[in-house]
């Protein structure tokens, strides 16, 4: 018969450093708890021993799964690594995991996530949502819930107002003497979509501008291209792009015709997350991707520690980041 070693238990670590119980559990959970010393006598007894926490009997003894999910619509797009990486960092300052899920711009793929997640979880951040504000109220009945770039009562929210840097925009735009503007409209359930087209439009009436809204697209690099003949027929002398994807796509595209920008075509792109790395480099509304996962996450860490959910709405505001494919309005 072959003896099946059950592994080092948190008594005997907490026997070799000399502590109780609850100081191991504390010093893996909640360091800052502690004092510094104490910690590292754990840690060096912990390594000695050879142990690991368990987290799976964690989750059945105490019903707490230390682990969090982040959701977004698009994992290719470079706005969301920065948000990543930065929700990850941050839920490890407490010791907790980020499960990971992409919905491909998908809300049927989306609400499919959330509620498998729902059981693995104890909380849940969805950024960018593309669901209908009933699902998203379902859900935040289930887990603790807190939103990125989506406005809803009663759910903590952070919001990232593009619309300050658009209106910038517009102006820096009217400025060098543009007065027709098309809009590259993005996803038609995106929040942060609505948010710009509507100060793009706010804007314009303050400065006499004429804008030309396209079809809503899937926010990328080919989309972008494909939108070029329809921007060029419209007879405008400029451009905002729903995000730096679909104006990348735009600038390849406008290279084609061999429409040089800026000189015959000025164009903007939103987020900031390939501004300084296209050719020419592209203005655009500038990023805060990464603090808006940070402040979700804490806003989260709240929420379960205190166990109620409290009305919570943070705004980030945003600028222009002016480059190279801006220019005077051709005569």
């Amino acid at each position: 018969m072959i003896k099946r070693d059950k592994g080092v238990t948190i008594s005997q670590v907490a026997a070799e450093a000399g502590v109780a119980r609850s100081s191991v559990s504390r010093a893996f959970r909640h360091p800052d708890m502690l004092l510094p010393e104490t910690v590292e006598r754990i840690m060096k007894a912990a390594q000695a021993l050879g142990y690991v926490p368990n987290h799976t009997a964690r989750a059945l003894s105490t019903g707490r799964h230390g682990n969090i999910a982040l959701v977004v619509p698009d994992i290719a797009n470079p706005f969301f690594p920065p948000l990543i990486a930065a929700t990850q960092l941050e839920a490890d300052r407490s010791d907790f995991c980020v499960f990971l899920g992409n919905t491909e711009e998908k809300p049927a793929q989306e609400d499919k996530l959330l509620g498998r997640f729902a059981g693995q979880v104890e909380g849940l951040v969805l950024a960018s949502p593309r669901l209908s504000d009933e699902r998203i109220l379902a859900h935040a009945a289930q887990r603790p819930l807190v939103l990125i770039n989506r406005d809803i009562k009663g759910i903590p929210r952070v919001l990232i107002d593009s619309g300050s840097g658009v209106r910038q925009a517009a102006e820096h735009l009217a400025e060098l003497g543009h007065r027709k503007i098309v809009y590259v409209n993005g996803p038609h359930t995106s929040w942060s979509n609505r948010e710009r087209r509507s100060a793009l439009r706010s804007a314009a009436r303050k400065l006499g501008l004429e804008i030309v809204a396209l079809p809503p697209i899937v926010p990328t690099y080919q989309s972008g291209h494909r939108t070029v003949d329809a921007i060029l027929e419209t007879g405008a002398t400029a451009a905002i792009a729903f995000d730096d994807i679909t104006a990348q796509g735009i600038l390849a595209g406008l290279a084609e015709y061999n429409v040089a920008v800026p000189e015959r075509f000025s164009l903007i792109g939103c987020d900031d997350v390939l501004g300084a790395v296209t050719y020419p480099a592209l203005t655009s509304v500038s990023n805060r991707s990464a603090e808006a996962g940070r402040l979700a996450v804490t806003l989260l860490m709240e929420a379960l520690q205190s166990g109620s959910i409290r009305e919570a709405r943070y705004v980030l505001e945003t600028h222009l980041v002016v480059r190279n494919t801006t220019g005077p309005a051709p005569a």
